[in-house]
């Protein structure tokens, strides 16, 4: 069934190709409009965490990321404690560090491929919509201006959003660091760990390598605060990253440096009729867990395929309205998470930091707790909200189970781009159901080794449905049901209805 619309993206981040190269996978003509008229070879994300390499996975290109960086198993905390992600119940049980230009190159390619149209020089100035789509005023390059109009609209154009702003939503928050010290430099004395960060009660400093042999610095002083515009001072930042980590591991030949500031804010919702917000543009944290990115691309892959089915026109009523009920929480947990990780890292009381130290080596050795915390770090805790008395999988994250047939696995059905039923035995009325009825939405597989539970994953990686029910008619029943009300109505209606048979 083709799409019967178009969706305006704007702001080419990760968020952005994200949700374009779903949307173009999925057959949707989109557009990203992008007003810097070149790429950049500058970022701030360096981190890539385990639930984001799953939805990455999900889409094919996870490998050819992990490639360009450097896998980190353990990451420190304050002192000696360290959080273990290698236990981590996920394909990839660690967090990648890699540039964020190299995770926007493998988006913008899988993008483009697909058939999204990428046009950069392209700044948005303004936005109107009605009943009917959304028109965006666009100023060029070259000067010249002109407008695009879509049936639907996503801004995901960073912490200044321009869409928010013609909106007229607001974004409250307050700054949670100021006078950020950044520096691409090199070092003489390479760091022992990938990822090194350290602290006092009046300095921060954090290094990442982008892999090339050039390090990315990252320095704050509580006793120098500046304004943004204000240069950096290279020998303020030796000291500074002298005085938080020991050592300023030879510093030197600096390419490019810069100041910024970090917000704690959050839009009130993420749905303004036919026009969504997605990534920094609807929320912003500290940087504390490098989070921000990966939540970004998360909104993207929740967002993606409901719009998809809104355009093919078998999404069920509300189900636009689910991006925000699910995803603006985990925004705000997010957001006082990172916020209170910042915190505890900038303490100044030297009694406040020894019982930070204290609390965060207890912590990480006591297992289940570790354990949650690395989860939550991960993405891999993320749920969805499930109607009262709903089966204990329904709104988690589905794990990525064996398959008997082809794909091998679920993730790589899922990069089909549809729903995937997982059936619990090989039951051909099951199987006939799935692909008869449902062929253009859905993927039906045996999973190897579940004996009972029989599920429905989004194409997000999300069970939407669960039952555990064995009799073979009820169970057949119960999936005819589900199929309908998140799948639409079955193609061939013939086989949809009777007395309980799948067959019938």
């Amino acid at each position: 069934m083709p799409a019967t619309g178009n969706v305006l993206i704007v702001g080419a981040g990760p968020t952005g190709l994200l949700l374009a190269g779903d949307l173009a996978d999925a057959g949707v003509a989109c557009t990203v409009l992008e007003r810097r008229a070149e790429e950049l070879n500058l970022t701030r994300a360096f981190a890539v965490h385990a639930r984001t390499l799953e939805l990455l996975d999900a889409r094919g290109v996870a490998e050819e990321l992990v490639a360009t960086g450097q896998r980190v198993g353990r990451v420190n905390l304050f002192g000696r404690a360290a959080l273990d992600l290698t236990r981590l119940p996920s394909r990839f049980p660690y967090v990648l560090v890699t540039p964020q230009y190299e995770t926007e190159r493998v988006l913008e390619e899988r993008a483009l491929a697909a058939g999204a149209e990428i046009v950069r020089g392209a700044e948005v100035t303004g936005l109107r919509q009605d009943a009917d789509g959304v028109e965006v005023d666009v100023r060029y390059g070259d000067g010249t201006t002109g407008a695009r109009r879509a049936t639907y609209a996503v801004g995901t154009d960073g912490v200044g959003s321009t869409v928010r702003q013609a909106l007229g939503l607001p974004f409250p928050g307050n700054s949670a660091i100021r006078s950020v010290m950044l520096a691409d430099v090199r070092l003489t004395d390479e760091p022992p760990e990938v990822l090194t960060a350290g602290a006092t009660g009046d300095a921060f400093a954090f290094i990442a390598p982008f892999g090339d042999g050039w390090y990315r610095v990252i320095g704050w002083n509580r006793h120098h605060q500046v304004p943004d515009t204000e240069p950096v001072d290279m020998d303020e930042l030796r000291d500074v990253v002298r005085r938080a980590l020991g050592t300023d591991h030879g510093i030197h030949g600096e390419r490019w440096t810069s100041r910024f500031h970090s917000d704690e804010r959050q839009v009130p919702r993420y749905r303004s009729g036919r026009v969504f917000l997605a990534g920094d543009a609807a929320h912003v944290h500290s940087p504390a867990g490098g989070q921000g990115m990966n939540v970004g691309m998360q909104d993207a892959a929740n967002l993606s395929w409901k719009l998809a089915a809104e355009l093919h026109g078998w999404a069920g009523p509300g189900l636009l309205d689910t991006y925000d009920e699910e995803r603006h929480p985990v925004g705000r947990l997010v957001l006082r998470g990172s916020g209170a990780a910042l915190r505890a890292a900038l303490v100044e009381p030297p009694a406040f930091r020894f019982a930070r130290t204290v609390g965060a080596g207890v912590a990480t050795r006591f297992r289940p707790v570790a354990r949650r915390l690395a989860r939550a770090v991960s993405g891999i805790a993320v749920s969805y909200p499930a109607p009262p008395g709903a089966h204990r999988l329904i709104g988690r994250r589905a794990p990525d189970v064996p398959l008997c047939g082809k794909p091998s696995r679920l993730y790589e059905a899922l990069r089909e781009g549809r729903f995937v039923l997982v059936v619990a035995a090989n039951d051909p009325a099951v199987t006939y159901l799935a692909t008869r009825s449902w062929t253009d939405r859905v993927h039906c597989d045996v999973a190897n080794g579940v004996t009972h539970t029989t599920a429905l994953v989004r194409p997000d990686g999300y069970v939407a449905w669960a039952t555990d029910e064995t009799a073979p008619d009820r169970r057949a029943a119960a999936i005819r049901t589900a199929l309908t009300h998140w799948c639409g109505a079955p193609v061939d209606h013939h086989h949809s209805h009777g007395s309980g048979s799948l067959l019938s």
